[in-house]
């Protein structure tokens, strides 16, 4: 899509085709980066499992849920509480909280969780081709 007057350098558009997937099963991802923050853009398949408990030492994480749902465990050195949340609903991990150990809940309309991750400032794995380390 391309508008009158908005540089595309600028605007980012949503395209199916834009999505890469990623070496773990079921992930795919967009990723915008600035100067001082980066967008993750994640459809990941319902049921798919494998992200790992781990903290950030040097980013913030803001999550977005879009559609669908992420059970996760989330705060503290250990969490062992569980938390679900549905669309619209936001999760922040400051540097240092653990996080992950997710099960990711497909929509109806899909089949899918998307969730929009940012991060501040921009993860160095995340720019380059490739897998991140963590989700």
């Amino acid at each position: 899509m391309n508008l009158p007057g908005l540089s595309e350098q600028y605007c980012h558009f949503f395209d199916d085709e834009q999505f890469e997937p990623t070496e773990r099963e079921g992930f795919r991802r967009r990723v915008i980066t600035g100067d001082a923050m980066q967008l993750c853009f994640w459809r990941i398949a319902g049921g798919a499992t494998g992200s790992r408990l781990h903290n950030h030492e040097e980013h913030e994480q803001l999550g977005v849920i879009v559609r669908g749902g992420l059970d996760f465990r989330i705060g503290g050195a250990d969490p062992q509480e569980r938390v679900t949340l549905g669309e619209g609903d936001v999760y922040l991990a400051p540097v240092g909280v653990w996080h992950g150990d997710s099960v990711f809940l497909g929509d109806s309309t899909y089949g899918e969780c998307w969730i929009l991750d940012v991060f501040v400032p921009p993860r160095d794995d995340l720019r380059a081709a490739g897998e991140p380390d963590e989700r």
